[in-house]
């Protein structure tokens, strides 16, 4: 800073006319000012880079990053114009005044960029964050962008205050007379700050979570969560612009619950056809104790039938000429016994979560046996396999059980029948 002001001292020669001193003058403010902008900048660079590199601290990082470094480098030529300004010999006030101010403008504008430089790094940093599990994966990118909205707004009142040479605080107070416009202008900023607000408070979303919005098309993974928009790239890698207030305004489904429980439903039913439903004899009992996973169940299950039978024939002498008389197993019964000790003791069905095999309400189209069960994982891939791997079996099961699936008949089937049949 002395060898700027020595700089302009020497300016003073009596020999040379006031015109030419304060072109000169000018001449050599403007040079040092653009000289000093990339000198600043290699020394704040060079510099930041280095203390970032001994420090392990996340503030050092974000405030010591090379954007910053940049940016306060370009603060330089105005600080300069507002020192050396003055100095300039034979410059009217008047014009001194307005370089002045406009540096003024100039300083507070890159103040305005700095500012806005760190905010971005905390946004980085928080993000790479994120990546490596550091921290908790709540966005923040709405009120990092709000916060720019505020300093942006804040810094221009302040540089039109600088350029017409007034307080700020008058230029606030024609603000306020028009919060009714700014209302109206602002007022999508405001609802989607409000509704992000909501959201990472509650903790409803989160960047990686899987959601589903019919209504918008959007069924797929948060890629980004701003202040106006949340953006889902969807299974077919589109990508789905949803506005921050509609998930406050509609409903979405989020998976995260079933991403972090380690299991996911299995909810599917096999249709029965009612006419392959049979009580089955001692005989079938006996080919069906071949299959392991219920040959236990089968025998206590018959030796408590035929008590049951033994206690009931004792009350009637006719018990056993009606079969509707006594206890007797079902192939259904038997069927649905088996899949229970199928999933019991599947390795790839959660063994902590709900398992229940149960029959539905007949209808037309058959008697559905739902299977309702958790996968010990969560992986789409993986859980679709073992899904399939499971009802492939079952499928494959049933007519040892003396069971058919219910299928409507196809225009093939119709036109297999023998027609001269049906005269």
């Amino acid at each position: 800073m002395y060898f700027i002001i020595t700089m302009m001292n020497l300016l003073n020669f009596p020999e040379l006319s006031p015109w030419l001193q304060t072109t000169l003058g000018l001449f050599l403010m403007a040079s040092l000012a653009l000289i000093t902008q990339p000198l600043s900048q290699w020394l704040l660079v060079k510099s930041f880079n280095r203390w970032s590199g001994l420090s392990k601290t996340a503030i050092v990082k974000i405030l010591l990053n090379t954007e910053v470094g940049k940016r306060l480098s370009q603060l330089t030529p105005s600080l300069v114009v507002q020192i050396t300004v003055s100095l300039v010999p034979y410059l009217q006030p008047s014009v001194a005044t307005v370089i002045k101010n406009v540096a003024v403008a100039v300083t507070i504008l890159h103040t305005v960029r700095v500012i806005t430089a760190i905010l971005d790094g905390i946004q980085i940093f928080y993000s790479d964050s994120i990546s490596t599990s550091v921290t908790s994966s709540r966005p923040i990118k709405s009120y990092i962008q709000l916060g720019k909205i505020v300093i942006v707004g804040l810094g221009s009142i302040v540089i039109i205050s600088a350029l017409i040479d007034r307080s700020p605080i008058i230029l606030l107070s024609g603000l306020g007379a028009m919060s009714a416009v700014l209302l109206i202008v602002f007022k999508d900023t405001l609802v989607s700050f409000t509704a992000g607000l909501q959201l990472s408070t509650n903790d409803m979303l989160r960047v990686g979570d899987w959601i589903e919005m019919p209504e918008l098309g959007a069924d797929g993974d948060v890629v980004d969560i701003a202040l106006h928009t949340v953006k889902v790239q969807n299974f077919d890698k589109t990508i789905t612009s949803i506005p921050t207030w509609r998930l406050m305004s509609y409903s979405f489904k989020n998976w995260r619950g079933m991403s972090e429980s380690g299991g996911r439903r299995i909810k599917r039913t096999i249709l029965i056809d009612a006419s392959s439903v049979k009580f089955i004899e001692k005989s079938d009992v006996d080919e069906l104790k071949n299959i392991s996973l219920i040959n236990k169940y089968l025998s206590e299950k018959s030796i408590s039938i035929s008590d049951s039978n033994k206690e009931l024939a004792q009350k009637s002498q006719d018990f056993f000429s009606k079969p509707a008389n006594q206890r007797r197993l079902t192939n259904l019964g038997t069927f649905r016994a088996y899949v229970n000790f199928y999933l019991l003791g599947h390795k790839k069905i959660h063994p902590d979560m709900t398992k229940l095999v149960r029959m539905l309400k007949p209808d037309s189209e058959g008697i559905p046996l739902e299977i309702y069960c958790f996968t010990s994982t969560t992986d789409w891939i993986e859980y679709e396999n073992i899904q399939s791997d499971i009802f492939e079996h079952l499928l494959a099961t049933l007519p040892e059980f003396g069971l058919r699936t219910f299928q409507k008949p196809s225009g093939h089937d119709l036109a297999s029948v023998n027609l001269n049949n049906l005269k």
